[in-house]
């Protein structure tokens, strides 16, 4: 996916998460994020898009915290909401495609590219909190887009220091997508996790099911898909797994 797709995703998923959001109102718990009602989702929400809007319209080369919930309830939090979120994706789309500035991941051909792919995949992921607040049918999430996804948890955030998966023996997880062609062997040790693309040696577990489903399940926000092997490994991920 280009950065143009990206911006497109975001647009749209930060579209629906607001129709979600509204629709449920700001008090409704959000399951899959426990503790959190609809205002803190927003919150939350709106001040990463702010924070990430800033990054590229300044060039603001190092790392600086991100801002405070704004205070605001009901229809005037949804509206502060779309207002950051349309800053965002105004900027974005606007940018210089060699905007300089800072990120956290590697392996993205440019920082605009980095900030593009990095904000459609934390709104589609609030987009399905909202949702499943809501109720009823949460929007799919195209297959292309969620392979991405894994990728970016995968080999993005759990190469950090940061990933908490760790084993006190070396260990391999296998990752499948049955409807795409995309496979991940995750090789685990009391270091960050190595994960490469494609089959390679023997797997204790893995982990298959569409896409999709795969991508919503590695976030923690439904059951793990098929597994065979080692159970323990897919609850180490569960247990372990969260990106802070």
């Amino acid at each position: 996916m280009d950065t143009a797709s990206f911006v497109e995703v975001l647009e749209k998923e930060g579209r629906l998460l607001a129709d979600a959001a509204e629709g449920a109102g700001p008090e409704t718990s959000v399951p899959p994020c426990p503790g959190w009602k609809i205002r803190d989702l927003l919150g939350h929400t709106g001040v990463v898009h702010r924070w990430a809007a800033a990054f590229v319209a300044d060039g603001h080369p190092a790392p600086r915290p991100m801002g405070e919930h704004p205070g605001l309830d009901g229809a005037e939090l949804v509206a502060w909401y779309r207002e950051g979120h349309r800053r965002l994706v105004d900027t974005l789309a606007g940018a210089a495609p060699d905007v300089e500035c800072f990120t956290f991941l590697t392996g993205s051909p440019s920082a605009l590219a980095f900030w593009a792919r990095r904000q459609a995949h934390e709104t589609t992921v609030h987009r399905f909190d909202a949702e499943a607040a809501r109720g009823g049918f949460p929007s799919p999430v195209a297959a292309d887009f969620a392979v991405d996804g894994v990728d970016e948890l995968l080999r993005g955030f759990h190469s950090r220091r940061k990933s908490r998966v760790r084993t006190r023996v070396p260990r391999v997880l296998r990752v499948r997508a049955t409807d795409a062609d995309a496979v991940w062997t995750v090789r685990l040790s009391q270091e960050p996790p190595v994960t490469t693309r494609g089959s390679q040696g023997d797997a204790e577990c893995e982990l298959a099911g569409p896409a999709d489903e795969l991508y919503l399940a590695l976030w923690n926000r439904r059951p793990l898909p098929a597994l065979s092997g080692d159970a323990e490994l897919a609850a180490l991920w569960r247990e372990t797994s969260a990106v802070v």
